[in-house]
């Protein structure tokens, strides 16, 4: 057995790249997959604030494509060398919530950086359910231009596109996303991938809303809170916003969102909520008849769709990683997104 590297989060602030072993097959169904590009995602950035000290530390990244280099003896969908996208979970594909589209919630699913499975922050990884979780991209080179906007595949652009589907984005609808994060970007871009009439996107970092704008922002809003929710109210004549795209995670924007969102409207919530106990009432969303949806990603119910849209550059997801570093540069990565001077961090080996 060989050794590599690979990222551990000890505690708030505290991320180490670390020699590990490699990993093995451990399951008929698992794949190795030798890393080629990973990043970090802003849900990482929750524990990175806020994670109690850990005297063995987590394994980070969960967001990762790669090659292909051991097969377990029940995998048959895959071959020695394929280049292939994994989802940020690992599912069967083939479970009764798989094939409900739920694929997060896959009976012999999981996550990255548990169970004794590494993250994708690393060389490489062992795949639980290879078959299920690991998708092919055929024809595309190990040093294709094209892999930053592949890698998005794995989370960051279909998250923004789970927003967009659940809080169902349809021609004419007014959208309003909430973050200008990376997540936030990729709901600009998959509303407008949808047909949506108006985007406004609240947020205050012009770097990023400019990109907005690129990916079809038609508004930027960068007032928060009452001051915020009154400029959403003026652009929309007052009605406030069919669907509104929330990709924060924190109570304020939660706030704003149903505040914004017109009678009958959807909040779809793909930033990961840092609360529990939320307002559903009268004065929130209930008066209203306001529809309130979202979750984590079931990404493998969207990427055959949606990979060919970045083979044939219908769509760029991919110029939401504004920084590239080399794997052992990892916690300088943490920091700059951290500190808002990156806005999505492209890992290489």
């Amino acid at each position: 057995m060989g050794i590599m590297r690979a990222t551990f989060m000890y505690g708030a602030g505290d991320v180490r790249v670390e020699t590990v072993p490699d990993p093995t097959l451990q399951n008929p169904t698992d794949a190795i997959v030798r890393v080629t590009r990973s990043c970090i995602c802003g849900s990482d950035l929750h524990p990175y604030a806020s994670m109690e000290h850990s005297s063995t530390g987590a394994p980070m990244g969960h967001e990762f494509l790669g090659i292909v280099e051991e097969l377990g003896s029940d995998v048959s969908t895959l071959r020695k060398g394929d280049l292939v996208i994994a989802p940020f979970a690992f599912q069967d594909n083939t479970c009764v919530f798989c094939r409900e589209g739920v694929h997060t919630s896959c009976v012999h699913g999981g996550f990255y950086g548990n169970g004794g499975v590494g993250g994708g922050q690393a060389e490489a990884v062992r795949v639980p359910q290879a078959d299920g979780s690991l998708v092919v991209v055929p024809g595309v080179e190990e040093s294709s231009d094209l892999l930053p906007s592949l890698l998005t595949m794995s989370d960051v652009y279909l998250t923004g596109h789970h927003a967009a589907f659940t809080g169902r984005v349809a021609p004419g609808k007014v959208v309003t996303v909430i973050g200008d994060g990376a997540v936030g970007l990729s709901a600009v871009l998959a509303a407008k991938q949808m047909g949506a009439e108006q985007i406004i996107l609240m947020g205050r970092h012009q770097s990023r809303t400019d990109l907005g704008r690129e990916f079809g922002a038609t508004d930027v809003v960068a007032e928060r809170g009452e001051e915020g929710i009154a400029k959403v109210m003026d652009l929309t004549g007052g009605e406030g916003s069919h669907v509104v795209l929330e990709a924060v995670g924190h109570m304020p924007a939660y706030e704003q969102a149903y505040g914004i969102v017109r009678p009958g409207g959807t909040i779809s919530r793909v930033g990961v909520p840092q609360y529990e106990a939320a307002p559903v009432g009268f004065g929130s969303l209930f008066g209203k008849n306001v529809t309130l949806t979202g979750g984590p990603a079931p990404v493998r119910a969207y990427i055959e769709d949606a990979i060919p849209l970045v083979l044939d550059s219908t769509i760029e997801p991919g110029k939401v990683f504004d920084r590239t570093i080399g794997l052992d540069d990892v916690p300088a990565g943490y920091t700059a997104m951290q500190d808002r001077e990156a806005l999505k961090v492209l890992v290489t080996p």
